[in-house]
């Protein structure tokens, strides 16, 4: 069983960035599809991006796409976000999830295939 935690929230300026990890708690993500969802107060979750195991395909939102980048170390059993030109509607608690898959190559964005999710990291983007 994985159990993701999340790290590398924070408070920043519009334009600026972050860079938010995903560890396994020790746990090997081998075999796990991973994703970002993000939650902002008053509205449901939704998908920003997902890795699928071997690392090979990727898939994002489209409202961050070319801004936000995510990579996975699987050596490392991490998994990243790296986002750039953050903008004040990008605020909001990011979770990361993990997906049980028997292909190496799926990035699911519906949040029903994932199986692992952490508690989150606030995202605080100012004006």
């Amino acid at each position: 069983q994985v159990q993701p935690v999340e790290s590398g929230g924070g408070l920043v300026q519009a334009g600026g960035s972050l860079r938010l990890s995903c560890d396994a708690s020790g746990r090997t993500l081998s075999g796990y599809a991973m994703g970002w969802f993000r939650q902002a107060p008053g509205k449901e979750r939704e998908f920003v991006a997902a890795v699928a195991w071997s690392g090979s395909r990727v898939d994002y939102a489209d409202s961050v796409l070319g801004r936000f980048t995510i990579s996975r170390d699987n050596a490392k059993n991490t998994v990243y976000l790296q986002m750039n030109s953050l903008k004040p509607e990008d605020t909001a608690v990011y979770v990361c999830a993990a997906s049980r898959t028997r292909s190496y190559s799926v990035t699911p964005r519906d949040e029903n295939d994932y199986d692992y999710w952490g508690q989150g990291t606030q995202v605080t983007v100012s004006s």
